[in-house]
């Protein structure tokens, strides 16, 4: 009963934070300015490398851009509900959650990355397969995220359940940070998280990668980074938004064009937010396991849909994602992006 409490709270939360939308929208929206959140995750390079390597400046010109850091997909939907910002770069978990509670209004603009999250276990966690699973102690990010969702679908997968809904899996839903912590002292025997964090468990703490997520999914691909908007602001503004477009395509090529470049930038960007310095072979092994591109692998967010509902996190109503991206109704030359 307690995973229902808790998705409960999560979609409380959300249903809040929409009221505060609906009570604020427009307000600092209309100043001629973008104001951007996404994670310091190197899943998340697309915002990272062209916001540091002067691309979102180009293509927007004098439109400022004003960015903030979150730790979590929640935690970005809550930015985008109080009108904190217009834009965010989240996982597909978080998103179908706000923009269901939101009545949609919430639109997917692009795609930004996928894959780039694994299984980590400690060396002697005696994990090998997910019948090892019972009793053990578990980390991923926020409940509700992405990686939460997949762990705890790979837990009914395998017939198991979190301990809080009867079961003997013990989950920590914890900022990477902590889960570099608990794993560091030996206080979890797992962890399901996205790069880089995945690739310095095993690195830096002797961790061993059981498995990369995209391995169990069908297509061996998975949607991780969505860029979305308010759908206010995005209806407000169609130019700012085309030139937002414009450098996240923009960025999306040269990342994949300049990978050692790439790599350089999110390491000084990294040292800069965090004051700690990754290792380059880290950084290069964890942009390894992504994939960074503007196609949001529509199929793979109504997996994650299903998989959300069948836990209690959308409610149980139904849920309805018909017109979750926004180009699909727009009248506007939004999609030239896709060219």
């Amino acid at each position: 009963m307690k995973i229902l409490i808790l998705a409960a709270a999560v979609a409380a939360v959300i249903v809040l934070a929409a009221v505060i939308m609906a009570n604020t929208t427009g307000n600092e929206s209309s100043q001629n300015k973008v104001r951007v959140a996404f994670f310091a995750n190197i899943s998340h390079a697309v915002p990272i490398v062209g916001i540091e390597n002067g691309e979102f400046a180009r293509d927007l010109g004098d439109i400022p851009i004003e960015t903030r850091i979150v730790d979590s997909g929640p935690q970005a939907i809550e930015a985008l509900f109080a009108n904190s910002v217009d834009l965010a770069y989240v996982g597909p978990a978080p998103f179908i959650t706000g923009y269901i509670k939101s009545g949609g209004d919430l639109k997917i603009l692009a795609g930004a990355a996928s894959n780039g999250a694994s299984f980590v276990v400690q060396k002697d966690s005696g994990i090998t397969s997910g019948a090892d699973f019972a009793g053990k102690k578990i980390a991923a990010p926020s409940i509700g995220n992405t990686q939460d969702v997949s762990l705890r679908h790979y837990l009914s997968e395998n017939n198991l359940k979190p301990a809080e809904n009867g079961g003997n899996v013990i989950i920590y839903n914890i900022a990477n940070p902590e889960i570099f912590t608990l794993f560091a002292k030996g206080d979890i025997d797992a962890a399901w998280v996205p790069e880089p964090t995945a690739t310095i468990l095993v690195e830096q703490l002797g961790g061993k990668r059981l498995f990369k997520e995209e391995t169990i999914w069908p297509t061996k691909q998975f949607s991780s980074v969505l860029l979305i908007g308010r759908t206010d602001f995005i209806e407000k503004h169609p130019d700012v938004i085309q030139k937002w477009l414009t450098a996240h395509k923009n960025s999306i090529t040269w990342i994949n064009e300049n990978p050692e470049k790439t790599e350089s930038v999110f390491i000084d960007f990294y040292k800069e937010h965090t004051g700690k310095k990754l290792a380059e072979s880290i950084v290069h092994e964890s942009f390894s396991n992504i994939i960074i591109t503007q196609d949001p692998l529509p199929e793979s967010i109504h997996i994650f849909a299903e998989r959300a509902y069948s836990l209690g996190y959308l409610g149980r109503a139904g849920y309805n994602l018909d017109d979750m991206f926004y180009f699909e109704s727009n009248t506007q030359e939004i999609t030239s992006w896709q060219s």
